[in-house]
């Protein structure tokens, strides 16, 4: 599903060049659910960014599903982080005057679904993640752990092939984090791919594949 070769991207700071990516070389299989842990500054941020189509590198081939994404056009690529590509991240990015249904239905709207077709997915999605009981509340009064299964709902609702997700449990307790583990767990069970960025290695442990970042450089960890 992920294939990437020589992957480079640089950023000029001030007269510093920083490896964000180094050659990076990288690949993930359908169905895996693979972790890639690396410190602060490591290039984590700059890899994801990639791997979801939200940056081009300068260098290097990134392959989704065979194609090479440089041959893709912007307005493509909003295609392929809408319908590919399921984002899950740290600070939950939840909009506050949206219900925890509406910000899950908001992508579909994005497809042009149809409202029962839209509604349909959205509770089936809500479920998944055993929220069904908080539907029609705002983000204000949700827990942590809460908003974040409101975010992992909104992130499958579109039936992607990858779920992408950065931090996940950054902002939540060692209870709550278990907890949205497990999810992702059962998700990796129903057959989807997860990408699972951190710098926890306790989180990091838990998926089948770890790989790790350091100084922009890429490396499989073996078991």
């Amino acid at each position: 599903m992920i294939e990437m070769h020589n992957v480079m991207k640089t950023y000029q700071i001030g007269s510093e060049a920083v490896h964000a990516l180094n050659r990076a070389n990288m690949h993930i299989k359908q169905g895996e659910f693979v972790s890639i842990i690396g410190p602060s500054g490591s290039g984590k941020s700059t890899l994801m960014n990639i791997i979801g189509c939200l940056d081009i590198a300068d260098s290097g081939t990134y392959k989704l599903d065979g194609i090479p994404i440089e041959q893709y056009s912007e307005n493509e690529l909003a295609k392929v982080r809408n319908k590919k590509i399921g984002f899950v991240f740290q600070s939950f990015n939840l909009i506050p005057k949206l219900t925890a249904e509406e910000n899950v239905e908001l992508p579909l709207i994005y497809q042009g679904l149809k409202k029962t077709e839209r509604m349909e997915r959205v509770r089936n999605a809500l479920e998944r993640v055993g929220l069904t009981n908080r539907s029609y509340h705002y983000p204000t009064e949700l827990s942590g752990g809460q908003q974040q299964r409101v975010a992992i709902a909104r992130a499958i609702v579109t039936e992607p092939s990858l779920i992408l997700a950065d931090e996940p449990t950054g902002n939540l307790d060692s209870k709550t984090s278990l907890e949205i583990m497990e999810i992702f767990h059962e998700l990796h069970r129903q057959g989807n791919t997860i990408v699972l960025i951190t710098h926890d290695d306790s989180v990091a442990d838990q998926a089948s594949r770890k790989i790790h970042i350091r100084d922009g450089v890429v490396t499989e960890v073996s078991r």
